[in-house]
């Protein structure tokens, strides 16, 4: 495994750049831990600071430090090249570590990128350059068993709605090959070859659940002109007459949550199981002729039920 140690100079430039960052994260989260020696002063050398920085990287999680970070004032360039920097110097790494290294080698990047990037743009000597602070000047020559990562990054692209890329195995395959790659995993090559590949299929997961959400919001407008007000949505873990209104809501909510944890399993799922509910109650009302009623269109069976006798 390629060593990333800097100089005791560098290492106290981490330290001083993340204290407060790390501090916003325990108040954030109410992380407890005793306050950093570098605030009441005992700290005596690097290292203890540096070990208060491990204490608690080892209570939080990845999901807590991507909210973070695409949230609050302090993320910038140099946060996110010392949070790199930080993990990569670390002589034993967690898996809890292999996943923050691979989030902020994709935030970085993001972060640093030329913006209105088309997909052909990004190749690897271009996320090679953008990580070039981080992980030095590379020459790229991925090795051969990265080679599946480029069948993966196209099957993402070529994806049409949501469920294509959930149910296409994409996420699982990407994340199985990061655990499988060991400490090979932060061998520049590789680190530059997943953080092409996490930030391209984060683009295809972006315009999939943009274009889901709108079509289920564009569906239960459609709906709503028909004259239906509830749907069945139990297959998407609500209820069996669940308003349209508050599902609307509800889709305005998953916006801002899925920026936040784009990989999510079971809400993912739920979005897929809402967009299959919403067009099969648009194709049930189609066929029934659209009474002025509400309906409960069955998702798993794709049915749709008038209720003659009341108004819900």
């Amino acid at each position: 495994m390629t060593a990333f140690k800097d100089s005791p100079q560098a290492q106290a430039e981490i330290v001083q750049v993340l204290h407060p960052v790390y501090s916003a994260l325990v108040r954030e989260f109410v992380i407890e831990v005793p306050s950093c020696p570098l605030e009441d002063g005992s700290a005596s050398d690097t290292a203890e600071a540096e070990a208060w920085l491990c204490r608690v990287d080892g209570e939080i999680q990845v999901h807590q430090l991507r909210q973070f970070l695409q949230t609050t004032p302090l993320a910038s360039e140099a946060v996110l090249r010392h949070l790199l920097l930080h993990h990569l110097n670390k002589p034993a790494k967690s898996s809890a570590d292999r996943d923050k290294v691979d989030f902020l080698l994709v935030q970085y990047f993001s972060f640093c990128a030329p913006s209105g990037l088309e997909e052909s743009d990004v190749d690897l000597e271009l996320v090679a350059q953008v990580l070039e602070p981080v992980l030095g000047e590379q020459q790229i020559a991925p090795p051969a068993w990265l080679a599946p990562l480029e069948n993966l990054i196209q099957t993402g692209s070529q994806s049409r709605q949501l469920s294509d890329l959930l149910h296409s195995g994409v996420l699982e395959q990407g994340r199985k090959m990061k655990t499988q790659a060991g400490d090979h995993f932060y061998e520049p090559a590789a680190m530059v070859a997943f953080a092409r590949f996490s930030f391209l299929i984060r683009r295809s997961f972006f315009r999939l659940m943009h274009h889901d959400l709108n079509a289920i919001q564009d569906g239960l407008r459609e709906l709503e002109r028909r004259g239906v007000t509830t749907i069945d949505c139990r297959r998407a873990q609500f209820s069996a007459d669940e308003p349209t209104a508050r599902l609307r809501m509800i889709c305005q909510s998953w916006k801002v949550m899925f920026h936040a944890e784009y990989s999510s399993g079971q809400p993912l799922r739920m979005l897929v199981d809402l967009r299959a509910a919403v067009d099969n109650a648009l194709g049930a009302t189609q066929k029934a002729g659209s009474p002025k009623n509400s309906y409960a269109a069955g998702a798993a069976a794709g049915s749709a039920k008038v209720d003659q006798g009341k108004s819900k």
